[in-house]
């Protein structure tokens, strides 16, 4: 009598599916981070930051990439390129300005852009492969460059503040002056028509005037002319 044989096990049981997704799991767990926004000035350098984490130790065939998207849009331009020595571009706007300033024992991928430019205006994108992590987010870093001392923006919100400000200045300058002269004409006026009273006696000593002091010239005249003879 023949024994009935173990029916074959399927593959895509309930056991297969959570072996599936911890394998997906695995390869993407590689996560990067990088700031939000950059502030820069023409002519001095700025580093772009980039860190990164990933499960996987870092070998000779991890990747950086580099990318930049203009603020106006337009293509996206890779302009730096790192796989255990750093590549920068040799040709386009970023041509000779991009150096490596990260340190892979740190997960750091930060590049340095030496004499930004107006132009350099737009959007940074960092992308990290660490075989097997090789699936993970897109940081974007949107670089604003401008000119020193000229960084200042008249908002709407200013705009209204300045054109309230400055007629309320005028204002308040107005009364200010109209103030100081009329105080000033009722010093003047008090001074002026102040006279002493008749008993009020001077602490000071009157000096002679120019009538005392002719009539007592003339008299010593007199006096020497009386005194000779002849």
């Amino acid at each position: 009598m023949a024994l009935p044989l173990p029916l074959p096990r399927q593959v895509g049981g309930p056991t297969a599916l959570p072996l599936l997704l911890l394998a997906v799991t695995g390869v993407c767990s590689l996560e990067i981070q990088a700031e939000a926004e950059v502030r820069a000035f023409v002519g001095e350098p700025v580093t772009l930051k980039c860190r990164f984490t990933s499960s996987s130790p870092v070998t000779e065939k991890l990747t950086v990439d580099w990318t930049f998207r203009p603020l106006a849009g337009g293509k996206l331009e890779p302009i730096f390129h790192y796989q255990s020595d750093a590549y920068p571009a040799k040709r386009g706007t970023f041509r000779d300005r991009i150096s490596w300033a990260g340190d892979l024992a740190q997960r750091d991928a930060s590049i340095i852009i030496a004499s930004p430019t107006l132009e350099d205006n737009g959007t940074f994108t960092c992308a990290v492969k660490n075989p097997p992590d090789v699936q993970h987010n897109l940081p974007r870093t949107v670089l604003t460059v401008t000119q020193r001392g000229s960084s200042f923006q008249l908002t709407l919100a200013g705009l209204l503040a300045l054109l309230v400000f400055l007629p309320s200045a005028a204002v308040v300058c107005l009364l200010l002056i109209r103030m100081g002269r009329k105080f000033g004409v009722l010093k003047g006026g008090k001074k002026a028509g102040y006279k002493k009273s008749s008993i009020e006696v001077s602490e000071e000593p009157e000096k002679p005037g120019c009538g005392a002091r002719l009539s007592r010239c003339c008299m010593q005249c007199l006096d020497t002319d009386e005194e000779d003879p002849y």
